[in-house]
């Protein structure tokens, strides 16, 4: 496969995954043309890979997870210098996703990585383990707590909403 097709196919996943895990639609088209950009560098030794696409999920996740430490960090220094301004929002603009998708955001990295890539890009867990590089009980395990903790965070009924696909 040529790297133009490659990344026909691929660059709207990289933007819903690096979307889920970083919670912003315009950070998450930079860092999805950001792994993009890696992947062009790198096309010789990647084309030659089993699973392209592996690779450039892990690059994504992590380009994500790094992009969101840093805003992280950059709020936090913020809210000591100054009290940020909150923003309400009316709750007719909330639609019924958002909540499970700003639930999943507050999980910590591998668990929100691992929900993105199950049920957004609808991988299983044995793929999910192959672009995490860890065995796949370990992507099962994170799979496993992620929901435990979005049925807290998220109430009883919407817990089923998260079991489904599984």
């Amino acid at each position: 496969m040529d790297f133009e097709t490659f990344y026909r196919c691929e660059l709207s996943s990289m933007v819903g995954l690096a979307r889920t895990i970083c919670g912003d639609a315009e950070t998450a088209k930079d860092i999805a043309q950001e792994a993009m950009s890696k992947a062009y560098e790198n096309w010789p030794k990647i084309a030659a890979y089993d699973k392209p696409g592996a690779w450039l999920r892990r690059v994504t996740i992590n380009l994500a997870i790094s992009k969101r430490r840093r805003v992280g960090r950059e709020l936090s220094l913020l809210r000591r210098s100054a009290a940020l301004r909150r923003t309400e929002v009316r709750h007719e603009d909330v639609r019924p996703d958002d909540e499970v998708w700003d639930a999943v955001r507050q999980l910590p990295p591998r668990q929100r990585a691992v929900v993105a890539l199950f049920y957004q890009d609808d991988l299983s867990t044995t793929a999910i383990a192959e672009i995490l590089d860890c065995s796949v009980s370990t992507a099962t395990s994170h799979l496993s707590q992620a929901r435990a903790a979005l049925a807290v965070t998220l109430g009883e009924s919407s817990a089923e909403y998260v079991e489904v696909g599984s």
